[in-house]
Formats: C-alpha cells, sequence, structure tokens
C-alpha cells in the first residue's frame, strides 16, 4: 500500500469506516454444564459475573502463567449453551493445552472453533450505521463495550460483539466461512454511502499502534506483566482466585511496577527494528516492540521502558536517533502538520 492510499484510507476509516478481515483471529468453544464457574478460576476478569447479565455480556480477560505473566489476551463471549473465546489463532494450541491441564473431574470440553467462524472487523463512527443499512433496521444497534447479539443480514447469520482494535467505536463479526462473500458484498452495499473502504493487514496494524492496542507476539508475551502493559480493565479486582493472581495482586498492593507501555514519537530517518533499545544519557532503559510511519503523527512506536522514564514528554534514544515519550492513544497535538 502507498503512503497517499495508506493515509487515504486510514482517514476514511477515522471518519466513516472500515472493513478489516481477520484471518489470524480465532475462537475457542468451551461447553459443558461447568463452563463458567470452571472459566471464572482460568482467566483474569469475573466471568461469573456475565453469568448474571445473561446471554450477550461479554469482557476482555487475560490467560496468565502462575508467575502472573500474559500467554494471551482474549474476549470473552457468553451465550446460553457455550462461552466464546475470541484470540490470536496461533495461540490456540498452546491455549487449549494449558487450559486442559486444570480439567479434572470438570464438565468442561475445549474446541477449537475457527474453522467453522469467519472473523471481520468493522471499526470506525459510522460502523454501527453500516451494520443498521445493512440488518435493514431503522435504527443502529447499541452494543456495550464486548456484549453481543446476533443478527440477520440477508441470508448470513452472524454474531456481532462490540469492541474495537483500533481507537474506535468498532464492531467484531463472526460468520459461517461459506457465507463470507455474501457478507462481505452486503456489507460494501450497505456501506458506501457511509465511506466505508477495505482495510488490511498494514492498515489495521497502523491504526493499532496510533490506539496503543498492545498485540500478541509483539508488545504481549510471557515476559510481560497486566500492569506493565495498561491492561488494568482486563482484570477484576474483586473475583475469587485465578492463575496468576497472587501476583497480581501483590503487584498492584505494592505499586510495583518496574516498565510500562509507552508511546514514542521518532526522530530519526528509519524506522527502528522491534527490540531496538531505548535509552536515556547512554543507559538502555526499554525495548521498541512496534514501529509505523502514520500519515497523522509521522514516526512513532510502541516500547516498554522502565517507570520513572515513562512520563510524555521525557526524551530518550531510540536505536541512535532522538524520541519523545507519548501518552497512548497518541494525542491530536502531537499530529505533523499536514
Amino acid at each position: 500500500m502507498s503512503a497517499d492510499s495508506l493515509a487515504a484510507r486510514s482517514d476514511a476509516v477515522r471518519r466513516g469506516a472500515g472493513l478489516f478481515p481477520l484471518p489470524k483471529r480465532g475462537v475457542i468453544q468451551v461447553t459443558g454444564s461447568e463452563r463458567i464457574r470452571w472459566l471464572d478460576g482460568m482467566l483474569t476478569n469475573d466471568v461469573l459475573a456475565l453469568e448474571a447479565r445473561g446471554p450477550g455480556a461479554g469482557c476482555h480477560a487475560l490467560l496468565l502463567t502462575p508467575q502472573g505473566r500474559i500467554v494471551v489476551d482474549l474476549h470473552v463471549l457468553l451465550a446460553a449453551d457455550s462461552v466464546w473465546l475470541e484470540l490470536e489463532r496461533d495461540a490456540i494450541p498452546t491455549v487449549i493445552e494449558r487450559l486442559e491441564r486444570f480439567l479434572i473431574a470438570d464438565d468442561v470440553s475445549l474446541r477449537d472453533g475457527t474453522d467453522t467462524t469467519v472473523r471481520l472487523a468493522l471499526e470506525g463512527p459510522r460502523a454501527a450505521e453500516v451494520l443498521a443499512a445493512c440488518a435493514g433496521r431503522e435504527r443502529e444497534p447499541g452494543f456495550g463495550e464486548h456484549a453481543w447479539q446476533d443478527v440477520q443480514i440477508g441470508d448470513v447469520p452472524v454474531r456481532v460483539a462490540g469492541w474495537a482494535f483500533t481507537s474506535g467505536p468498532g464492531l467484531q463479526l463472526f460468520a459461517p466461512p461459506d457465507r463470507r462473500e455474501s457478507l462481505v458484498a452486503a456489507l460494501h452495499r450497505a456501506g458506501k454511502p457511509c465511506g466505508l473502504v477495505d482495510g488490511d493487514a498494514a492498515l489495521l496494524e497502523l491504526l493499532r499502534i496510533e490506539a496503543g492496542t498492545p498485540w500478541l507476539g509483539s508488545e504481549l508475551d510471557e515476559s510481560v506483566l497486566p500492569a506493565e502493559v495498561r491492561l488494568d480493565r482486563a482484570v477484576s479486582d474483586t473475583k475469587g482466585c485465578y492463575t496468576g493472581q497472587e501476583v497480581v495482586a501483590r503487584m498492584r498492593s505494592r505499586d510495583r511496577v518496574r516498565s510500562l507501555l509507552v508511546g514514542l514519537c521518532l526522530e530519526g530517518g528509519d524506522l527502528p527494528e522491534p527490540g531496538a533499545k531505548i535509552e536515556v544519557d547512554g543507559r538502555p532503559v526499554g525495548e521498541l516492540t512496534s514501529a509505523v510511519r502514520s500519515p497523522r503523527f509521522g514516526a512513532i512506536a510502541l516500547g516498554f521502558v522502565r517507570r520513572e522514564h515513562a512520563e510524555p514528554g521525557t526524551r530518550v534514544r531510540v536505536a541512535g536517533a532522538d524520541a519523545q515519550v507519548s501518552s497512548l492513544p497518541f494525542d491530536e497535538r502531537e499530529a505533523v502538520p499536514s
């Protein structure tokens, strides 16, 4: 994608809506009479609380190691007869294997449902308007954070959930794989008056970095603690025990986070590679994780720095070039004049 095309499409998503294929996202389907109680003991967020809200409820959650570090972040959707866990497709075998270690006499079954579900994201301020037009509704459907509902679009049954990977708002779509082309065609027809554009991996990477959304394999892995990546919203501080809770609770009570995820406005020429060292006064204080050239903000990146250097405005060097720490998401005040 050319720089001009990237700029035009990113602007179109921020003003209207973008349709993104998500071939690298998948679903684990959890069934069995004890699935909700059991998952509540596995994940960081309050899955039992979803039961009180009933089918259609959802939340963001993490699966942690016993040492409190992140195996994966995932999105929980509560249905009448199952719980869906939406996550990175490549992580599914590892997650199922880890979770099954804790199955003893529990009436719980885990199944990779990726091959029965195609994933798309409809993101931008007019996403709900596009969906309403596509589904023949006079009013836009309302979605709370991670709430979902089943919608019929022509002859395609679609599960739609409310969260975004970009600055949002956004809707996540789950549909039968053999109906993908029909669904995409219907979305294009309905979305044309709203300025709907097609997105791809490069555009999604740009928008998620601008939004400060951490990604598995980039900002999230088993070396990272939830507080370091600012994912407190995915961690309940009122529920019962879960794997890794002792470490999370101890860090909260003692306020001992050493590193934090930050944005970086880069002033060098070439984009540094992931893993580039972040330095202050010649001393390493962190590491870059993702970088992109943004039409709005210039060269920007995500990375971890020691807490004492995480204040927005702090001057650092990345791969030998000057840079400045930014808040997340990136602030419009940091936009490059057009």
